[in-house]
């Protein structure tokens, strides 16, 4: 009987929508956990999450029968309506459209788990736009400035 063997490390990256800094450091933990049951519901592996106010980094160990653009937009829909029905925002949450995912070698999952790990530390140092935009560049994705997340300045 043959099997399927795969090694797909994927990193995910999206934002609160306006780029609204809504995520709170009082409620975040309860977010990362919702999200990574979502996750392990969908029988995928969470290796980290981490964030800041605007915007949250996932890294997961995909299955090849995996719709990473259907999880992504499951793990985007339920938190939604989670953090809106906990009323842990003051306003009405919502992410933004789209999101970023980028694909890592097994070589490279202690430096991309680390570096997920040390976001705060990370973004005193370099902000948001700048870091996606990096990664686009990095990765060799094409992109057009105009339909890059909202940028509230």
């Amino acid at each position: 009987m043959s099997s399927t063997y795969s090694q797909i490390y994927i990193h995910v990256v999206f934002a609160v929508k306006g780029r609204q800094s809504f995520i709170q450091q009082s409620w975040e933990e309860e977010l990362y956990k919702y999200i990574t049951g979502i996750i392990q519901n969908k029988g995928q592996k969470m290796l980290a999450i981490n964030g800041m106010p605007d915007h949250i980094h996932i890294f997961i160990g995909l299955k090849p029968s995996c719709c990473l653009s259907d999880l992504v937009r499951e793990i985007k829909k339920a938190s939604n309506i989670f953090i809106n029905e906990k009323k842990f925002c003051p306003f009405k949450f919502e992410w933004q459209e789209g999101y970023g995912a980028f694909s890592y070698s097994h070589s490279a999952l202690d430096n991309v788990i680390g570096y997920i790990a040390n976001q705060k530390e990370h973004h005193r140092k370099k902000p948001f736009q700048e870091e996606y935009v990096d990664f686009l560049k990095k990765f060799d994705v094409d992109y057009k400035e105009e339909y890059l997340f909202e940028w509230i300045e």
